[in-house]
């Protein structure tokens, strides 16, 4: 597949990008898509809720009532888990849900995502952004000329670039990344995947079988 590389103003240049078939034209696996958007979003979770059992509740440790003659269960504590503002029977505690995905299931899973951006014509190749200083209404005018202003875009650039970042950071619907942070669940999550001409060749060299 060839692509036209465009530039600021959404033109097309001469020149042309031709994708690995070997990446973006693979037969997508869709269960190596799932494993590898299911471990992105565990890794997202702190994992840091806790419940008090009844052992670390703070209370009067007094036997409530008499243990017979009540004609109701016995109770021994008021931090009994049955009692209004007793404590927690299994509850939660910090774990991490984090779990091991071998290498080659995840380059897997984005050559498969990359596979279907590339069907649904979701990528569009672009000159190199480079910015002065940190400008978003410059980033908005290039969304604009691209015709992507209201979609969900990702733009991949090969270095990372503190201007560029901080043009996008009040822009809700987009998202800057380097090649080497490239994962599958913000492929698939963008509508328009727009990859500066330099950082294809490092995807490609990245994932490459």
């Amino acid at each position: 597949m060839e692509l036209k590389v465009l530039n600021k103003e959404g033109k097309a240049t001469a020149k042309k990008v031709k994708l690995n078939a070997g990446v973006f034209g693979i037969e997508p696996n869709d269960h190596a898509i799932y494993l590898d958007v299911k471990q992105y979003l565990a890794n997202q979770r702190q994992g840091t809720h806790q419940s008090r059992e009844r052992g670390e509740i703070i209370g009067s440790t007094r036997k409530i009532k008499k243990q017979k003659g009540t004609g109701t269960a016995r109770a021994g504590s008021i931090k009994n888990p049955l009692f209004r503002g007793g404590g927690r029977v299994f509850g939660p505690r910090p774990r991490n849900y984090g779990f091991k995905l071998n290498k080659k299931v995840k380059s897997l899973a984005r050559k498969s995502a990359l596979t279907y951006k590339a069907k649904e014509e979701g990528i569009l190749i672009m000159e190199e952004l480079t910015f002065k200083t940190p400008k978003t209404k410059d980033f908005t005018t290039i969304l604009k000329n691209l015709n992507v202003v209201n979609d969900r875009t990702l733009f991949v650039t090969s270095e990372k670039d503190q201007n560029t970042i901080l043009s996008t950071r009040n822009l809700k619907n987009t998202k800057v990344i380097t090649a080497d942070k490239l994962n599958t669940y913000d492929i698939l999550n963008s509508v328009k995947l727009i990859i500066s001409e330099s950082a294809v060749s490092q995807i490609e060299n990245q994932f490459k079988a």
